[in-house]
């Protein structure tokens, strides 16, 4: 299927084609008709379909899940496989709000030609939580212990790494060196040395390696990278973009499971690398909030911003960062801040220019992050001809200023004031939206897109997308390259805050500039509070 000019002018005529696209300022006169049509027929805006993804045919491809936790869960969702916990859960949800649609779209969802063939997770509440609702006559599903084991068992494809931040890169360069296909969640790596071994393996490996960042399938922002192509905004010097949070599992005070113990929990397996310290709860379940195993909002949520960004602007790693912030909020313990703003300088970006040649270079993308308030803040890209507000729909203002279309402007078809465009592709399906945190990600593109006015699990889609490839051959959309830049721009800004200085990107070596006497990988797994991890009390056990 395929959009035409004439497509959009009907669909502003009042016919939904897959959601709606108008003009906010047009009233039902035939001058202002005449207007936007006109409007439209300059912008030249085609809204992005879905890609096509051949079919995944052939034997069942057999997946294993690494972590079976939060986000574990949910890939395995996406997969086809929810828990009997989370079915019964979806149907209560359901009874009590007719608009509840969870069970109802999990159940609509495409099938995917998969077996989810083992699951390993050191707790072994999760591990048979997945063994009592995955083990089936249709679908055999076996318990490893470790992940080399899962690995090197012959009997594993794919693995989908749904881990805490430090495992991600070993567990990546171990799987694509014994030929397993690789999905493994953001951050793509923990550590600057191991960014570059984790590109190395992926580069060498056969096997097909994907980046979770799951917003590259919505429409909105396939749409986007249509109009920066085209120029419509003109040359964009800034971007804000902004994480806003203000409950507790925004903050990552995840639920501490009362079956955990050391005899349930692998407690030397969860530290890996980190330092030696005595089991702890609090560790285990709330691990973001912690330098040890992540990577804070740096490498936890920016990655998001950044990412989403990238795959509409194409701008790849900044020239340098300056970072700042703190602990403001939640005073628990955690070293890793819970205010974070980054500046990132893009000194030769230019997405095209009205003006005189060689008058517009450069771009400052800031990145504001609070998890003490949840007012919503948008997304906002900044050209000199015009303003995009970029979400799960988008929206397009023209400057007052603007060369290209100071005509129209002069012209009163025109006004700042009044946008000229906006992208809708779930303008007929209305959400219910259950919490601040639950927006952010909607709004990031992170929960879900729309298909022929239909929701889609952006998750399911990325997965397909990679499933696809393994199968039939092509290229992802997130691969090591992507993942190699939001990893390193990641490493940049959590560097910045910790040293407190700007950190530079040598451009001619592919590596961060070195300062004198830094040890980059110290740095960024060091408590910044040069607290001993070993005194940390267990702040849940004491309760």
């Amino acid at each position: 299927m395929k959009w035409t000019r004439r497509d959009v002018l009907k669909g502003l005529g009042g016919i939904p084609i897959l959601g709606a696209v108008w003009w906010a300022g047009a009233s039902n006169a035939v001058s202002k008709r005449r207007k936007r049509s006109e409007i439209l027929e300059r912008l030249n805006i085609q809204p992005s379909l879905p890609p096509s993804v051949p079919t995944i045919g052939g034997d069942p491809i057999r997946v294993g899940i690494i972590g079976f936790g939060i986000r574990g869960e949910q890939l395995c969702r996406s997969l086809g496989f929810a828990t009997n916990e989370w079915k019964e859960a979806m149907k209560l949800a359901a009874q009590e709000d007719s608009k509840h649609s969870a069970l109802k779209d999990f159940m609509n969802q495409d099938k995917l030609n998969v077996r989810l063939a083992g699951v390993c997770d050191i707790f072994d509440v999760r591990a048979e939580k997945a063994l009592a609702s995955f083990n089936t006559d249709d679908n055999k599903i076996k318990r490893y212990k470790t992940h080399q084991e899962m690995i090197r068992s012959g009997e594993i494809d794919a693995v989908v790494i749904a881990t805490p931040d430090h495992w991600h890169a070993p567990m990546s360069i171990d799987a694509l060196e014994n030929g397993v296909n690789v999905y493994v969640e953001k951050p793509m790596t923990h550590t600057v040395e191991e960014t570059y071994r984790l590109k190395k393996a992926a580069q060498k490996s056969k096997a097909v390696f994907q980046v979770g960042h799951q917003h590259r399938q919505t429409m909105s922002f396939r749409t986007a990278q249509d109009i920066i192509s085209k120029g419509v905004i003109g040359h964009i010097s800034l971007i804000q973009t902004n994480t806003n949070r203000n409950d507790d599992n925004g903050a990552w005070n995840y639920e501490i499971h009362e079956k955990a113990s050391p005899q349930t929990i692998d407690w030397d397996m969860f530290l890996g690398s980190a330092p030696k310290i005595p089991f702890n709860k609090n560790h285990f379940f709330r691990w973001r909030k912690w330098w040890a195993y992540g990577s804070g909002l740096s490498g936890d949520l920016l990655t998001h911003d950044y990412d989403r960004l990238n795959c509409v602007l194409k701008m790849g790693i900044p020239n340098s960062v300056m970072a700042s912030g703190g602990i403001y909020t939640h005073n628990d313990g955690r070293n890793v801040p819970d205010v974070l703003q980054a500046n990132m300088e893009f000194t030769n970006f230019s997405t095209g220019s009205s003006q005189v040649e060689g008058k517009e270079k450069g771009m400052t993308f800031v990145y504001s992050a609070t998890l003490g308030n949840g007012f919503n803040r948008p997304t906002i890209l900044m050209g000199h001809d015009g303003t995009m507000e970029l979400g799960n729909r988008l929206t397009i203002w023209p400057d007052g200023s603007s060369t290209k279309y100071a005509e129209m402007l002069e012209g009163d078809k025109m006004n700042p004031r009044t946008p000229i465009y906006q992208y809708d592709p779930g303008a007929n399906s209305p959400d219910a939206v259950s919490s601040a945190t639950s927006q952010y990600f909607a709004d990031k593109g992170l929960m879900w897109t729309y298909i022929d006015g239909k929701r889609v699990d952006s998750t399911f889609l990325h997965m397909r997308e990679w499933l696809s490839v393994i199968r039939n051959g092509g290229k992802v959309s997130c691969g090591i390259q992507e993942g190699f830049e939001e990893a390193i721009a990641a490493h940049m800004t959590g560097l910045s805050w910790k040293l407190g200085r700007r950190i530079d990107w040598d451009v001619e070596n592919d590596k961060i500039k070195t300062i004198e006497g830094i040890d980059f990988d110290q740095v960024l797994l060091a408590d910044p509070f040069a607290k001993s991890e070993e005194l940390e009390p267990d702040i849940i056990s004491q309760v």
